[in-house]
C-alpha cells in the first residue's frame, strides 16, 4: 500500500505567446496584474499561469516551513524573499520563484529558488534561472524534489543536478522529502524538527 502524500500535481499547461517584446511584456503585465496569475518572459516568450490553488501553496508552505527551521537551527544568517520578482530586461527574462532565500547578508539576489510545479510545459525555468545567475534551485513535482546547482566553466554556465545542496549546507534532502510529503503539517514539522535535534 503506498503512503498518502501531502499533493499529487494536475498538469495543466500555461499559455506561450511569442514573438513579445520586452516592452509588450511589460504592458501586459501590468494589465494582468492580479491574484492567481503569474507571467514570466523569456526570449520574447511569455508565459501566462493559472496557479493551481490550496495544493500547491500547501506544499510551497510545507517546504518553506521545513527549510526555515533547519536553516534557523542550523545558523543561517538569512532572508526569506519569497515569491520576490526576478528580472533582467537585458537577459530577457522575468520569474518569480514559489519560495527563494538570500542565504547570506548582503545578497542582491538570492541564493535559493525553489519551484513547486503543478503545470508542465512553458518556458525553460532553468534557463531563466541561470540567466538570473540563481546559485541553486530547488523542483517538486509528484512528490520528488531536484536540486540544481549553478556551474561556471570559463565564462559558459549552466546548471548540474546534484544530489546534495550546496548552498543549504547539511541539510539532508532525503528526510526533508518525507516531512515535505507527509499528509499532516504538524506531523511533518515535529518530525522534521526531532530529527534535527537528534
Amino acid at each position: 500500500m503506498t503512503p498518502a502524500t501531502i499533493a499529487t500535481s494536475t498538469h495543466v499547461s500555461p499559455l506561450l505567446f511569442e514573438g513579445v517584446t520586452w516592452r509588450e511584456f511589460k504592458a501586459v503585465e501590468q494589465l494582468l496584474d492580479r491574484p492567481g496569475y503569474r507571467l514570466s518572459f523569456l526570449d520574447g516568450v511569455l508565459e501566462i499561469r493559472r496557479m493551481p490553488g490550496e495544493p500547491h501553496e500547501t506544499v510551497k508552505k510545507r517546504i518553506a516551513a521545513l527549510l526555515e527551521l533547519y536553516l534557523l537551527m542550523a545558523g543561517f544568517d538569512f532572508t526569506p524573499t519569497g515569491s520576490m520578482t526576478l528580472e533582467s530586461e537585458g537577459g530577457a527574462v522575468k520569474r518569480e520563484a514559489d519560495e527563494s532565500y538570500k542565504l547570506s547578508p548582503g545578497r542582491v539576489r538570492p541564493d535559493l529558488a525553489i519551484e513547486v510545479v503543478f503545470t508542465s510545459g512553458g518556458i525553460n525555468k532553468l534557463e531563466v534561472y541561470k540567466r538570473l545567475k540563481i546559485k541553486e534551485v530547488w523542483f517538486w513535482e509528484d512528490g520528488v524534489l531536484e536540486v540544481y546547482h549553478l556551474r561556471e566553466e570559463g565564462n559558459t554556465l549552466h546548471y548540474e543536478k546534484v544530489s546534495s545542496s550546496e548552498e543549504v549546507k547539511g541539510i539532508d534532502l532525503d528526510l526533508l522529502l518525507r516531512c515535505i510529503n507527509m499528509v499532516n503539517h504538524v506531523d511533518a514539522i515535529k518530525t522534521f524538527q526531532q530529527a534535527l535535534q537528534q
